[in-house]
């Protein structure tokens, strides 16, 4: 597992908070599950997630 940057949280939660509305407290994202995401990029990781729990698209057309 990669070692999650500091402001790693903060830019993922702003990818979740514009695909998903939610931020990675709400889904209860702890440091273990964003380590599992940590060598992607947060626009990567977090469609990753959703992918991955099956959440659905805010901005969905």
């Amino acid at each position: 597992m990669t070692k999650i940057h500091p402001a790693c949280p903060e830019a993922c939660d702003k990818e979740l908070l514009y695909l998903f509305a939610i931020d990675h407290s709400d889904v209860d994202m702890d440091d273990y599950l964003l380590g599992c995401y940590a060598d992607l990029p947060p626009r990567e990781a977090a469609p990753a997630f959703g992918s991955d729990y099956g959440l659905e698209r805010a901005n969905a057309p």
